[in-house]
């Protein structure tokens, strides 16, 4: 390895840790400037009452103690990052188990639904362009308008309809809880269909530039067919900006995996994030979006390894 290339790789890896670390501490200076004190908030949760309660001394210093209330802010965010660092995100209040733990459990669910939309949409992105570009106006016309309004789509509007068609009304696909392929379709189609519009409108615009290139002149008129010239030298050019998109598509879709968990009633970490938000458990919380920061970064630093894979050329650069 080139001593430029050792020092863009430094810089990656540095890159990547100034944004953890930017999440992370972020994530603690806001737990710390929730309003009202946290030990009581705390108590108030254990003991199961809706109302704030005001705790005397005696009642918070436990708590203080046991979770490190009554240390100096710093103290706290240092030990919080240096935590981080370990692996360790720290300890649900109302769970009384490890952060890591509790994710463990259920990211299972929320990877496959993640992994599986993010590859259907690049399927039909894929689809849609190769039939529809440059293949006259009407259906090039056709093949953007579905791109733009698919693009624009709520995904959780676009859930429902879909939950109430095919597992309500047609009774095809199950209607709520399923963990099976069968109970993976709607999910992944539902985050699918708006990511495969969203990355389609980039790749198109490069799609029908290369088709304009030298190259591919030169490769019709050798007699290569039109279908092999799209496929096999043009997609190679077209997908690089859709490359670059699904790093950041995929800490997109583990967000909107939330909002699909909660609508087709799945296991995962979406219905965690709800359930930790709504009791105010803040370890849980920070936790959750810690570690969709780091999958963010890894996602990105893949998209790097990918680009040399697709373009040969930047392995030189």
């Amino acid at each position: 390895m080139s001593a430029v290339k050792a020092k863009r790789a430094l810089l990656r890896i540095l890159g990547a840790l100034l944004v953890i670390w930017a999440v992370a501490t972020i994530t603690f200076f806001v737990e710390a400037g929730l309003s009202g004190n946290r030990a009581e908030a705390l108590l108030n949760q254990m003991a199961g009452t809706t109302r704030s309660v005001e705790r005397t001394p005696a009642e918070l210093a436990p708590i203080n103690r046991e979770y490190g209330f009554d240390k100096p802010l710093m103290t706290q965010y240092v030990e919080y990052i240096g935590g981080i660092a370990r692996g360790d995100f720290g300890r649900s209040y109302l769970q009384h188990q490890s952060v890591l733990t509790i994710i463990s459990r259920q990211v299972g669910p929320t990877i496959a639904l993640t992994v599986s939309a993010l590859v259907l949409a690049w399927l039909i992105m894929l689809t849609r362009i190769v039939v529809t570009a440059r293949r006259g106006r009407f259906l090039t016309g056709f093949g953007s308008g579905v791109e733009i309004v698919s693009a624009g789509l709520p995904t959780y509007w676009l859930g429902v309809i879909l939950l109430v068609i095919f597992a309500i009304d047609l009774q095809i696909f199950p209607v709520q809880g399923e963990t099976s392929l069968v109970g993976l379709v709607l999910p992944a189609i539902t985050l699918a269909i708006p990511l495969s519009g969203f990355l389609g409108q980039v790749t198109r615009d490069e799609f029908e530039k290369v088709l304009e290139q030298p190259f591919v002149v030169s490769a019709r008129t050798r007699g290569m067919g039109d279908l092999a010239v799209r496929l096999r030298h043009v997609l190679r050019h077209a997908v690089l900006p859709a490359i670059t998109l699904s790093g950041w598509a995929l800490g997109a879709l583990i967000s909107g995996a939330v909002l699909v968990e909660a609508v087709f009633a799945r296991p995962g970490v979406g219905n965690i994030i709800v359930s930790a938000a709504q009791s105010r458990d803040v370890p849980l919380v920070s936790g959750i979006v810690v570690l969709v920061a780091i999958v963010y970064v890894i996602a990105n630093l893949l998209v790097d390894i990918a680009y040399t894979v697709v373009d040969p050329r930047l392995r030189s650069t």
